[in-house]
């Protein structure tokens, strides 16, 4: 296992060891599962390709490639705030 040093401000510092702590883990290991769940954007295209693929030969609907670029900008605009309300 390799040792890294990042430079990050106090306040990031002190809310990954709250989120840590929150969750029962160390803040290495923490950061290791937020580092290995988080997908990289060649993983997430091709986990939208399959899901694409699936609908497509399952479900009976026609999606065009309009319609997911719709879809994909529609989910980076909730994310984003853009869109719906924040409760």
């Amino acid at each position: 296992m390799a040792d890294t040093t990042i430079k990050i401000t106090e306040e990031v510092r002190d809310r990954l060891r709250l989120l840590a702590e929150e969750r029962g883990l160390s803040t290495r290991a923490f950061v290791e599962r937020l580092a290995v769940s988080m997908p990289t954007e060649a993983e997430r295209a091709e986990r939208t390709a399959r899901g694409v693929a699936y609908v497509r030969a399952n479900l009976g609907v026609d999606l065009t490639d309009r319609d997911v670029e719709e879809a994909q900008e529609w989910r980076a605009a909730i994310v984003a705030g853009r869109v719906g309300s924040r409760r």
